[in-house]
């Protein structure tokens, strides 16, 4: 129940002990392009080139920097936690004049301060922003960046490695031009390939470049070429991680993502009104918290790593530390994919609930469960 990895299904895990084939196998081939038809259902986009990387969702993001952001490109992120500047290091690796748009960190990137930037800045090349920010469980909007970025002719990145699978996300509605995601959040496969698609604009604009993307392994137009029907080897494909792919995909589209979105959003509703009912202080922005992973404050006098590490020996339940200027300051508590479940959410709390009174916080326990099953309930 931390920020990641989820726990995967079991047909997920039985899928990656079928038998090693070729990575030009007829079958294996066949399995390849079954993760491109359904990338495309559960990204909700019709772009031709839709693949996956080699890596985690980190690779995802390095490959759409790398690949769309050449020497001398002006680049603007939108950064409100610790993956939106990640973003940004990685630009100015590629050569970009990158402006940081800083938020607090548990706001969501703030869209009239990263207009009036575009505007002052431009012939911005691309403009940046983290849609799940797995730092802060704040969730920025994606629709008013891809306005901004439509209006003054910059291409639109989203980093979506939390949100796909259990936020909405809709890449062509959006008008997202590049959107990278992970297998190991709310997919629920173990992190091995990070789902990646671009828009014709964007794929034009990799096909265009002056100089040659400085990652080989990761360098586009060498995937699409295997990925697609001409097959030219790149590399030796995670064969077994492919698998867990085909079959991750598969589950969420027979739950159906909007029967998906709603278990999530469920749940996560429920555990945040535990939590709160408990006498604890969530962090990120009400309106903008994301429900498949909450931050909580940590309350004063109360030891961090302690609870933390009673939690896993004592009852199985690994949660997460704060990342950045948050490390020690709050607890991230992910219900993504397999391991977004009502019962979860309870033991959870109960769990919680005791370590804390353990640790001299008055945490008002059946508050919490009473709060957290009338959620359940209105579901």
């Amino acid at each position: 129940m931390g920020p990641g990895p989820s726990g995967a299904h079991p047909r997920v895990l039985q899928a990656m002990t079928r038998p090693l084939l070729g990575h030009l196998d007829p079958d294996f081939l066949r399995a390849m392009d079954g993760c491109r038809r359904m990338l495309r259902e559960v990204m909700l986009t019709e772009n031709e080139v839709t693949l996956a990387t080699p890596g985690t969702g980190t690779s995802g993001m390095e490959a759409a920097v790398m690949n769309l952001v050449e020497p001398g490109d002006r680049v603007v992120v939108g950064i409100c936690g610790y993956f939106g500047e990640r973003i940004a290091q990685m630009a100015e690796r590629a050569g970009g004049e990158v402006t940081r748009v800083q938020s607090p960190w548990g706001e969501p990137a703030d869209a009239a301060v990263v207009e009036a930037t575009v505007r002052a800045a431009g012939n911005v090349k691309l403009l940046a922003i983290v849609h799940a920010e797995t730092s802060t469980g704040a969730e920025t909007p994606v629709e008013p960046f891809a306005r901004i970025a439509r209006e003054s002719g910059a291409l639109l990145l989203a980093d979506c490695v939390t949100s796909l699978g259990g936020v909405p996300v809709r890449v062509d509605a959006w008008g997202a031009d590049a959107v990278y995601s992970g297998t190991q959040k709310c997919l629920s496969a173990p992190p091995g390939v990070a789902p990646i698609t671009l828009s014709p604009r964007a794929w034009d604009a990799v096909k265009r470049r002056e100089v040659p993307c400085n990652t080989w392994y990761l360098d586009l137009q060498l995937l699409e070429a295997y990925w697609d029907e001409r097959r030219v080897y790149h590399h030796t494909a995670p064969i077994s991680m492919v698998y867990a792919l085909h079959e991750a995909l598969a589950l969420v589209l027979e739950e159906g993502l909007e029967a998906r979105w709603a278990r999530h959003e469920r749940n996560g509703r429920a555990l945040q009104a535990g939590l709160e009912a408990m006498g604890l202080e969530l962090h990120a922005k009400a309106g903008y918290r994301l429900p498949v992973l909450t931050t909580v404050r940590i309350p004063e006098g109360v030891d961090d790593t302690w609870v933390r590490g009673a939690l896993l020996r004592r009852f199985g339940i690994e949660i997460g530390g704060g990342l950045g200027e948050l490390k020690g300051r709050v607890w991230r508590i992910g219900l993504m994919g397999e391991s977004s479940t009502a019962g979860n959410v309870l033991l959870l709390l109960n769990a919680l609930g005791r370590l804390l009174r353990e640790q001299g916080f008055r945490a008002d326990l059946g508050a919490a469960v009473d709060a957290a099953t009338r959620r359940l309930g209105e579901g």
